[in-house]
């Protein structure tokens, strides 16, 4: 069976399994990497809004006559760093900068050297093994291996 993988490129011989295999645990890897960066930036929006409640606080004690407590939240927490010299815009600048180009740049390079840039090869092998077919060997309707075989 000469499968494709979307792009009209043919797929790989499965004796490079080894390549697909490596190329795999890289990207699902990269989806972890942007899983993480989606908790930073939920991070760095909920330390936000609770800096933003804290300068709520700090003006409710004011309006109740108690400026000695307003000023002490204000002193030591309010708009405070949360890492050394950073706040949160910061430190998500710096990952996405930093180790999420460069992870996404590697895993790119990855997938070119060895698939030529092919991506998600082994799960589109396993849509094509998992798909039913009729008597004639076509996918029968909903089993498309791609837009393209749509009726």
């Amino acid at each position: 069976m000469n499968e494709c993988d979307g792009t009209g490129q043919p797929w790989r011989n499965e004796d490079e399994e080894p390549a697909v295999t490596a190329v795999g645990r890289m990207t699902e890897a990269l989806e972890k990497i942007e899983r993480a960066r989606g908790a930073l930036y939920e991070w760095h929006q909920l330390v936000g809004a609770a800096d933003a409640g804290v300068g709520k606080a700090i003006r409710l004690l004011r309006s109740c006559d108690r400026p000695d407590l307003a000023d002490r939240l204000e002193r030591e927490l309010f708009g405070r760093n949360v890492l050394p010299g950073r706040w949160t815009f910061q430190t998500l600048e710096e990952f996405d900068d930093g180790y999420w180009s460069r992870f996404r740049e590697l895993e790119r390079w990855l997938r070119t050297e060895l698939l030529d840039g092919a991506r998600h090869v082994h799960e589109a092998r396993m849509k094509a093994r998992e798909r039913s077919e009729d008597v004639a060997g076509d996918p029968l309707p909903g089993f498309e291996t791609t837009p393209e075989e749509l009726p």
